[in-house]
């Protein structure tokens, strides 16, 4: 039962109307928009380069999880668990604070007009354009969500220990199809990734005390040496051989065996999704082609909720004008409390 009320509420996701994002959306109430989350990347990419590979998986850990909604950037409250300690995660998503210099600067030009949900949008377009990869015009016009679900992304973002038959399943549910699948994994062609999430690869594989037998054996043995048994399991490698840029090297890694997650390498050894991997290692234009496309449409994925416009993307508006409130009377407090005394001192001057 609790499985059909799953499966529906995707479908719901995937119906949702996305007739009202448009590109241009902020043309007339905030012009600047998309220049100002540009800027902000670029600066990001200047400080630190892999902060925009961190915040093009935005896009993928929030449109996933009940629609892109800008739910994933929700801190904890005393009533609400947040996803950024979800499963997939925790200890993995990271550079949150790119999003709220976004945010803060388009406040300042255009207040209570442009959606954190859009900014990610925006951004993880950014993101791929500034490292050499495509450029398209963006849909926009989405609602930020009230509410978050921690238990929703646990439930629904995949495993690097996923297979492509896995994935392919998962992908089919929100309508997006083989060729999205492969291409969209092609953002892993910036960044990088845990040894917590290889560790098995290197030393147990499907339990069998040894390593995947897909790993190039000198790639194995750099893999080793970076992720020992006894390894810091936070440390990072590269997910492919040019992780500053956008290109198609990736699938030319895979094709020889040098996939840094087992969800990665899966898309070369499964004859399911093989050969559009051999395609892309081949032809970056076509990679580039279906990448964009495929991430219009997950972009487009939306639950229909009722939403909002965010002042502070890590929390909902009705709980930062509580917060606020509550600030505010502190401080009106201290106010009288310093009037006493002042008055105090004054009565035993006279």
């Amino acid at each position: 039962m609790a499985l059909r009320f799953f499966l529906v509420f995707l479908l719901h996701i995937i119906l949702a109307a996305s007739s009202d994002l448009r590109p241009g959306f902020y043309s007339n109430s905030c012009p600047k928009a998309e220049s100002i989350v540009r800027d902000v990347m670029k600066r990001a990419l200047m400080r630190e380069p892999r902060s925009v590979a961190s915040v093009m998986r935005f896009q993928f850990h929030d449109c996933f999880v009940n629609g892109c909604d800008a739910s994933l950037l929700l801190d904890d409250t005393p009533t609400m668990l947040g996803e950024k300690l979800a499963l997939s995660n925790i200890n993995s998503l990271r550079s949150f604070e790119i999003i709220d210099e976004a945010k803060e600067a388009l406040e300042k030009d255009c207040p209570g007009v442009v959606s954190c949900a859009d900014i990610i949008i925006m951004a993880s377009r950014d993101a791929v354009t500034l490292t050499g990869g495509p450029n398209w015009e963006v849909n926009l016009g989405r609602m930020d969500s009230l509410t978050v679900s921690q238990e929703d992304s646990d439930n629904i973002m995949p495993s690097p220990r996923s297979n492509a038959s896995y994935l392919i399943d998962l992908f089919q549910k929100f309508n997006l199809s083989v060729k999205d699948l492969v291409a969209l994994s092609g953002s892993h062609s910036i960044g990088q990734a845990r040894c917590f999430s290889i560790m098995f690869r290197l030393y147990n594989q499907s339990g069998t005390g040894n390593p995947d037998p897909a790993i190039d054996p000198k790639y194995g043995e750099e893999l080793n040496k970076l992720c020992p048994l006894d390894v810091d399991q936070n440390v990072t490698g590269d997910l492919d051989s040019t992780p500053l840029v956008f290109d198609n090297q990736y699938f030319k890694d895979l094709v020889a065996g040098r996939g840094f997650l087992n969800s990665d390498q899966t898309l070369y050894t499964s004859p399911l999704t093989r050969e559009l991997v051999k395609l892309y290692s081949t032809n970056q234009t076509e990679f580039f082609n279906a990448f964009v496309e495929g991430m219009l449409k997950m972009g487009d994925l939306q639950s229909g909720r009722p939403g909002e416009v965010r002042r502070n993307c890590r929390v909902v508006n009705s709980r930062l004008d509580h917060l606020m409130s509550v600030s505010q009377s502190k401080m009106e407090a201290k106010d009288v409390c310093i009037n006493i005394d002042i008055n105090d001192v004054l009565f035993l001057e006279s």
